[in-house]
């Protein structure tokens, strides 16, 4: 396609704010999918584009996480499957059904779970009872949100740190690691569907990804630096912004 210098710059900047804010907080596709569709990309181009260049972004923020221990992958390794399974499931179901009911519902899910992170004393550094097995949560809650990663997607980074957080008693910065984790799984499965199928805008996906990825390597490294003080008021502000636009601004 033939994109402007300016459209590629205006979505580098773009991507590079998006990686920081997603390695926090999630929610950076709020950014980089309309600012694609207005650089002029049809939908499925932009959608693909997006997945590429987020999911490469991604792969930076849980890279770091990993390598500074704040990521252990092998627990993980059932929920990753689960998501994976649940992400093409959802792929598949979007294309026949409607997704307005779902985004009716998700800004009003996504303001509880920023209240919940607002006023929950307990949320901090150190670790809680967890209330259900590894086993459990990845046949429910793993599975169901690479379902909706699929189907629809706009809050995963929010919601998922919370059921970590909540259901096996995860301190935050843990949370997030393994969310990110989580997310790379769910678009990247997502991301070589539209590879495959050949959608994907190449000069600008190198281009994002390069900026996604230096921002969500200084966005996880101030998640280590921070701890739960840093990315609880973080996480709530970016929920509630979210909520906020697709309420008002579907």
């Amino acid at each position: 396609m033939d994109i402007s210098i300016y459209a590629h710059f205006i979505l580098v900047v773009v991507a590079f704010f998006a990686g920081l804010i997603s390695s926090v907080a999630g929610s950076g596709g709020i950014l980089t999918l309309p600012a694609l569709l207005w650089a002029g990309l049809p939908p499925l181009a932009a959608l693909a584009t997006n997945k590429v260049q987020s999911s490469l972004g991604t792969l930076s923020s849980a890279w770091n996480f990993f390598s500074k221990g704040h990521l252990d992958v092998l627990p993980l390794l059932s929920s990753v499957v689960m998501a994976v399974l649940g992400s093409v499931a959802g792929t598949f179901l979007v294309q026949s059904l409607d997704t307005s009911t779902l985004a009716k519902v998700i800004p009003f899910l996504l303001l509880a779970i920023a209240i919940y992170f607002l006023f929950a004393p307990g949320v901090n550094d150190a670790d809680f009872p967890q209330k259900i097995s590894q086993r459990l949560f990845a046949c429910t809650a793993a599975l169901g949100m690479g379902f909706y990663g699929g189907f629809f997607g706009p809050g995963m980074g929010s919601i998922m740190p919370f059921l970590f957080v909540w259901l096996l008693g995860h301190n935050l910065v843990k949370a997030t690691a393994e969310t990110k984790l989580i997310i790379l799984a769910v678009n990247g499965t997502s991301a070589l569907i539209f590879v495959y199928s050949g959608y994907v805008v190449w000069q600008l996906a190198i281009a994002m990804s390069v900026a996604q990825i230096i921002g969500a390597r200084l966005g996880s490294n101030l998640v280590v630096k921070g701890g739960a003080r840093f990315v609880q008021p973080v996480i709530t502000l970016i929920t509630m912004l979210m909520a906020a636009k697709l309420l008002f601004f579907p």
